[in-house]
C-alpha cells in the first residue's frame, strides 16, 4: 500500500480521549503487555502501577529494585517482559511479567528510550554518546551503530520491517530537532521531518519519543509543542493525531496498541525553575 492511499485513510484522524489515568507523580514511561497498563512513576523508588487494559482498573504496584532514575520504559510480547532504563544507574532493568522477578544489565552509556525490534532485542538510545546498541532479551549485546555527527542527542529508536531505524532528535540547546529515517547500518539519513528548532508546520521542540503503527507510520511525541504527529513511513507530516487542547501538559511518552487501536501518552509537566518533572498522567486516545 503506498504512502498516498495510506494518508488518506489517516487525513482526517484525529484521537479521542478514552480515558485518564490518575494523576500523580511525573510519569517515566507507559507500555502494555497481556491485557494491562504499565507505568512508572519513577520520583522515590520507581514504582511501577499496573491498570487493567479494560477497566482502567489499578491491579498492583511494584517497586524496582537498585533503581535510581527512569528514563524510559517499553515491552516484549514475545518474551513476556517490561524493560525500564536507568539512565543514572547506566543499566536496564528487566521485568517477567509472568512471577514479577527483576534482572538487570549495564549498558555502559546512560540509557533513554527502549524499543523492542522485530528481532525481539531491545533497542537502546544512548544520547550523549550519539549510540544505538542492540541487547538480547537477557542483556547480552550484539551489536552497537554510531549515528552521524548530525544527529545529536538522539532520544528514541525503533527498527522497521526493513532494518532502517526511524530517530527522534533534540535537546533544548540543540539547534536542529527532527525525526529521522537511518539506514540499515545507521551511517546514512535516508528520510527526515524537521530541521531548525521551532513550532512551525515542519518543526519540532524537544521530539522526545516514538511509536510506529503496522503499516510502520510513525507517531511522534513533540513535546514542547505539546502535541503527538503523525508521520507517512517516509517521513511526510499526515496530521496532529493529538493536539494541545487534548494534553494539560506535554507529551514525554508514547505507547501505541495497535491490537486495540489505543495510544497511550504521558502527559508531564515541567517545572521550569526546578528544572525537573513535577506531575503526570496517562492520557489515553483511540486512533
Amino acid at each position: 500500500m503506498t504512502d498516498l492511499i495510506v494518508v488518506k485513510l489517516f487525513l482526517f484522524t484525529v484521537g479521542q480521549v478514552v480515558h485518564t489515568l490518575p494523576e500523580g507523580e511525573a510519569i517515566g514511561g507507559v507500555t502494555s503487555l497481556a491485557g494491562e497498563i504499565f507505568l512508572l512513576r519513577p520520583k522515590e523508588s520507581g514504582q511501577v502501577e499496573v491498570y487493567d487494559v479494560i477497566t482502567y482498573c489499578l491491579l498492583r504496584r511494584l517497586t524496582v529494585p537498585d533503581f535510581r532514575s527512569v528514563a524510559d520504559m517499553t515491552s516484549c510480547a514475545h518474551a513476556v517482559c517490561v524493560y525500564i532504563s536507568d539512565a543514572k544507574g547506566k543499566c536496564v532493568h528487566r521485568l517477567d511479567a509472568q512471577n514479577a522477578a527483576f534482572t538487570r544489565w549495564t549498558v555502559e552509556h546512560r540509557p533513554r528510550g527502549l524499543s523492542v525490534n522485530p528481532s525481539h532485542n531491545v533497542l537502546v538510545a544512548c544520547h550523549k554518546v550519539r549510540k544505538i546498541k542492540e541487547f538480547s532479551s537477557h542483556g547480552d549485546l550484539l551489536r552497537e551503530l554510531t549515528l552521524p555527527d548530525d544527529v545529536i542527542t538522539p532520544w528514541h529508536t525503533i527498527q522497521t520491517r526493513e532494518n532502517e531505524f526511524v530517530v527522534c532528535h533534540g535537546r533544548r540547546g540543540d539547534a536542529v530537532h527532527r525525526v529521522c529515517k537511518m539506514s540499515a547500518d545507521g551511517r546514512h539519513i535516508v528520510h527526515s521531518h524537521g530541521g531548525q528548532r521551532g513550532s512551525g508546520h515542519g518543526q519540532y521542540n524537544m521530539p522526545v519519543h516514538l511509536a510506529l503503527d503496522d503499516n510502520e507510520f510513525v507517531f511522534v511525541a513533540d513535546a514542547s509543542n505539546r502535541r503527538v504527529r503523525l508521520l507517512s513511513p517516509t517521513l511526510g507530516h499526515v496530521s496532529d493525531i493529538v493536539s494541545r487542547d487534548q494534553l494539560k501538559w506535554g507529551p514525554r511518552r508514547l505507547c501505541l496498541d495497535v491490537q486495540r487501536k489505543r495510544l497511550y501518552v504521558a502527559d508531564n509537566e515541567w517545572n521550569e525553575t526546578e528544572r525537573k518533572w513535577t506531575s503526570g498522567r496517562v492520557v489515553v486516545f483511540s486512533v
